[in-house]
Parts: structure tokens; C-alpha cells; sequence
């Protein structure tokens, strides 16, 4: 397939600027998976929408606030690092502004100095290793004293609460981007979800930015993925085999999760505990394995994120869904709304 054919028209105000209060406002479109049948609906109706014995698998993994500002050793011009994924110790894979003047040996000084970091290495994409120092137990400690929370480059409006850009069950740190699927659920609906027999099993998949990288090949079979580190608990294993066997739905809230369960599943045959890296790519023709459902935001345009609903639900059923939330308005994209796939 072409990337073209997973363009649409998207106007930019529909784009979501800051999140829907309270969380569970959201509108969620709701597609029948195999007939294409839409029904238009809010996000905390979700527990008339489930059956008891539905199992919802979350991605607890929590944002860094990994973009640091600074400026060269000595008073030089600002410089800016956005920590991708730690490589080992505390060295990190980082974006840097401006490259051209990070050279390898270059020493960047943040906050009041207590935190620097020197670049170790320049990769052949333009990212920068960089080892950094600091006073404190932890480099997060410093992260949060110093660093600011990375959102997209579609959301130009500042947070005026860094927590809206984190999920209510975010635990382990390590993203550069939120899973946003969940950013719609609070600790009230997931508590009614749970009092009507609808469970949640938690996996970690660290998101990169990679997450908004276009597909720039017109051939999406040229597309190179890029690579999260994910795992799965023995726990949410057990429960997912369970669910699977007394015949219920396992529904991953966000690709994140999706991507993690179908990676274990192709790699293994089956879900099992596992950790490991991912560069999963899904698109229309892959045979899904784990997944019964899906919650997910609406995507950009020729994103690897449509690509990947479209494999889940079918390619027409997704363009036309896709087409009608924008004739009804709904929002966009990583503050935007949701749909409910079944």
C-alpha cells in the first residue's frame, strides 16, 4: 500500500490544543469492527459499551520531563536535549538543538549547574549520546527540578499542570510521549469499570518520539520502524491467558499496548512474561493475535498509528470512521478524543 492512501483532511483547528476536563468528557466514536457500524458516544460511558470479563491491558509507563535547556560550559549560546532512552548508566540518546554546534566533547551546563552533561558520541540520524552528572541520588531527581515535559510539536499551547499529559495509572518512568489513549480515564470511571466486572492488567512499553516521525517512503513496506523497550509481568500474563481461555475480550487501551501484546504474541506464540525491545510494524494484512479490541485516539495523517487501526478494523471502515469524525468535529490527536473499536 501507498502512503498517500492514508491521507484525509484534516483542518488544524480540530487539532486538540490541551485536554478535555473532566478526562472522561471526551466523545468516543464507537466502530463495529467487522460491519463498520459507528455509534457516537462520551468516554465515560465506556461501562455500558464493555461486558463483564472484558480485560483492559494499560501501558503504565510515565513521562519524563526530558527536555532540558542550557547552555554550553563557559556562557554559550542555549542549548536544548530531549532524552529519547537510556542506553546504559546515565548515558542517554538524546535530540539536540542546535546540532551543529553539540560536537562530540561538547560539555552543557542546565539549571543552576548541579546537572551537565557531555556528548559522548553523534549517530548517524543526528541524535547525540550524552553521559550526564549530577548531585543527587538519581538523574529523575533532576529531571524534575530542571527539565520540562516534551509534548508534541502540534501542541503549541503550555500545559498549566504537567500532570494532564500523564495518565492516572502512570508508574513507571521512561517515555518521551505519553500513551494518550489513556489520558481519558479517571480513577472514578476505572472504578465503576471494575465494579461491573470489567478488569485492567497493566504492560510497559516506553514511548519514543519516533511515535511522530512520518512515514516518508511513498511505499509504507519501505517504512523502518522505530524501536521501544517493553515488558509484560507474569501477573498480566496469567490474566490475559485466563480471559482469553473462559472466552472474553482482551481490549488494549492505545497502540502502545497493542503493539506490546502482538509483539509477545508474534514473537512467542502466545503471551507470555517478556521484556525486550520492539519495532513492530503493523499495517492492513497483519494477522492480529492478542488483541479483541481497542481504544485509540484519532491519528495523524499517513501516520504508522492509522496504518495500524486500519490492520485492526479494515482499511474502508477506518477512512470512512476517520472522514466522519471530522464532518462531526470531534478532536484530534494526542488531547483529542477517542474511539472504542470492537
Amino acid at each position: 500500500m501507498q502512503k498517500s492512501d492514508f491521507y484525509f483532511e484534516l483542518p488544524g483547528e480540530l487539532i486538540a490544543q490541551e485536554p478535555c476536563m473532566p478526562r472522561d468528557a471526551a466523545r468516543l466514536l464507537c466502530l463495529a469492527r467487522t460491519s463498520g457500524a459507528m455509534e457516537h458516544r462520551v468516554f465515560h460511558e465506556l461501562p455500558e459499551l464493555l461486558r463483564p470479563g472484558d480485560l483492559l491491558v494499560i501501558n503504565d509507563s510515565k513521562v519524563l520531563p526530558a527536555r532540558l535547556i542550557g547552555r554550553k560550559e563557559g556562557g554559550g549560546a542555549v542549548s536544548e536535549l530531549l532524552l529519547l532512552r537510556q542506553v546504559h548508566g546515565d548515558v542517554w540518546e538524546c535530540l539536540a538543538r542546535p546540532g551543529k554546534r553539540l560536537h562530540k566533547g561538547t560539555h552543557i551546563e542546565f539549571g543552576d549547574g548541579t546537572l551537565t552533561a557531555v556528548i559522548r558520541e553523534i549517530l548517524p540520524d543526528g541524535n547525540r549520546y550524552a553521559e550526564f552528572f549530577y548531585d543527587t541520588q538519581t538523574l529523575y531527581e533532576k529531571l524534575d527540578a530542571f527539565g520540562r515535559m516534551p509534548l508534541p510539536p502540534y501542541i503549541q499551547k503550555q500545559l498549566e499542570d504537567a500532570s494532564q499529559y500523564q495518565t492516572v495509572y502512570a508508574r513507571a518512568l521512561g517515555s518521551a510521549a505519553a500513551p494518550t489513549a489513556g489520558l481519558h480515564f479517571t480513577p472514578e470511571l476505572m472504578g465503576t469499570l471494575r465494579a461491573r466486572g470489567i478488569g485492567f492488567a497493566e504492560v510497559t512499553l516506553h514511548v519514543g518520539l519516533g511515535t511522530f516521525r512520518p512515514v516518508k517512503e511513498d511505499n509504507i513496506l519501505d517504512h523502518q520502524m522505530h524501536s521501544e523497550w517493553y515488558s509484560i509481568g507474569e501477573k498480566t500474563a496469567q490474566r490475559i491467558q485466563q480471559t482469553k481461555a473462559a472466552g472474553s475480550r482482551v481490549i488494549a487501551v492505545g497502540t502502545t499496548s497493542c503493539r506490546t501484546l502482538e509483539s509477545a504474541a508474534t514473537k512467542y506464540g502466545e503471551i507470555r512474561a517478556c521484556s525486550g525491545d520492539t519495532d513492530i510494524f503493523i499495517y492492513p494484512g497483519y494477522p492480529f493475535k492478542a488483541i479483541d479490541g481497542l481504544i485509540t485516539n484519532f491519528h495523524l495523517p499517513e501516520s504508522t498509528l492509522i496504518m495500524l487501526v486500519s490492520a485492526f478494523c479494515g482499511y474502508e471502515n477506518t477512512m470512512r470512521a476517520y472522514r466522519e469524525a471530522v464532518a462531526r468535529r470531534y478532536r484530534f490527536f494526542s488531547f483529542g478524543d477517542a474511539m472504542l473499536i470492537l
